[in-house]
């Protein structure tokens, strides 16, 4: 273990991967084990060919993976793209004192490590993978403290990566975007199920268009203005109106809101490809470039 600070980090490596399996799934201990770049709350090892197990690494508690197993094998039959689907549950031992879940592979190049070169085929299938989410979620499904909030309660989070990034010559345009999503109508729907978290690295692409989504962890009923925002966030320019228009479930204030949490987005990503060369945790140089191409494309639709 190294003492961070603040928190124990856990040094996973393969052979720890293997002694887990051994310990509690030894049928699958004998699967090759290899790293999968990226994570920061979660680390990512591919297990054979159609497996991966999810390390707990710096997330405070097992919250999202607890989340994942409870309600993915109850959402992902009805998705129209392969999502992760939890197999196996690892528990906390003297080995390693935290969750772990062995999921199933999704295959795919993450599109922050790559591109959309059929625009119009990824905003159909975005649309149809999110009118399937967008079910009305049981009394029983997780809210969020932080995520699915009307932008008017996020502005304080908006200013500050506004300060942060503060884009050459378009500041004025982005805060108009984001004080018309503040002033539109709340959400005054049923909660439907929100993915919650959908930017460049947590969805994948084959053949030049969507193939899976993944990383369900901040996943909660609410507003579906907060996935809505993948249509600037995702896809290439000039698409967003397909996609609404294949959605067909988005009201004015509804794609109000999802515009400004698409400018929100898009500068969290440009400051984290900023951090990205400082090391912080979870930031990616090349984030920065796709936060800024979103942003253009959320300025350009208007």
């Amino acid at each position: 273990m190294t003492d961070t600070g603040t928190d124990t980090e856990i040094e996973i490596t393969p052979g720890l991967v293997r002694e887990l399996l051994r310990e509690q799934h030894p049928d699958l201990a004998g699967l090759a084990v290899r790293d999968v770049p990226g994570g920061w709350g979660n680390q990512m090892w591919r297990l054979g060919d159609e497996l991966a197990v999810r390390m707990q690494r710096m997330d405070p508690t097992p919250e999202h993976q607890l989340k994942e197993r409870r309600w993915l094998p109850v959402l992902a039959p009805r998705l129209p793209l392969p999502v992760p689907t939890p197999v196996r549950s690892g528990e906390p031992s003297a080995r390693f004192p935290r969750h772990w879940t062995v999921m199933t592979w999704v295959p795919g190049e993450p599109l922050d490590l790559c591109a959309i070169s059929r625009g119009a085929h990824a905003a159909d299938t975005l649309a149809g993978f999110l009118r399937a989410l967008h079910e009305e979620a049981p009394a029983t499904a997780p809210g969020s403290t932080d995520r699915g909030r009307h932008p008017k309660d996020c502005t304080e989070g908006f200013e500050t990566f506004l300060r942060a990034v503060a884009p050459d010559g378009i500041t004025a345009e982005v805060r108009d975007v984001w004080d018309d999503a503040a002033a539109a109508p709340a959400w005054d729907g049923p909660r439907v199920w929100v993915h919650g978290d959908l930017h460049p690295a947590n969805v994948v692409v084959a053949d030049g268009t969507l193939s899976g989504v993944v990383d369900f962890g901040d996943l909660f009923a609410g507003d579906p203005a907060w996935d809505l925002a993948a249509a600037w966030v995702l896809l290439p320019e000039g698409t967003a109106t397909r996609f609404f228009d294949t959605y067909a479930h988005a009201d004015e204030a509804t794609i109000r809101r999802a515009r400004g949490l698409a400018a929100m987005k898009s500068l969290f990503l440009m400051l984290m490809g900023q951090n990205g060369d400082r090391g912080l945790p979870g930031g990616k140089p090349h984030w920065g470039p796709a936060g800024r191409a979103a942003l253009d494309r959320v300025l350009k639709d208007l």
